[in-house]
């Protein structure tokens, strides 16, 4: 698979390859149920970000080992389409 990038460098993936989403939502104990509603008891590793100026908002950091590109878009967009989940990069 490749993807493009804004300096249109293009990237190869080969998968299995760990992939890291960065989830952003109001609370860190709703984006964890979040993240145990679409990859269940999956293994990954789960790290704190950053958290907004005001305190509004709070960035997770979820690893993951992925088996292909259509793991990987099925994860973004359930993770996308959460209630919990303001934001996925």
């Amino acid at each position: 698979m490749e993807i493009i990038n804004d300096s249109q460098k293009k990237l190869e993936l080969e998968y299995p390859c760990s992939w890291s989403y960065k989830l952003i939502g109001h609370e860190k104990e709703a984006i964890q149920k979040a993240i145990h509603d679409v990859i269940l008891e999956r293994e990954h590793t789960l790290n704190h970000s950053n958290n907004s100026k005001t305190g509004k908002y709070v960035s997770l950091n979820l690893a993951l080992i992925i088996q292909n590109e259509d793991e990987r878009n099925f994860i973004y967009e359930a993770l996308k389409k959460h209630k919990h989940i303001k934001m996925v990069l």
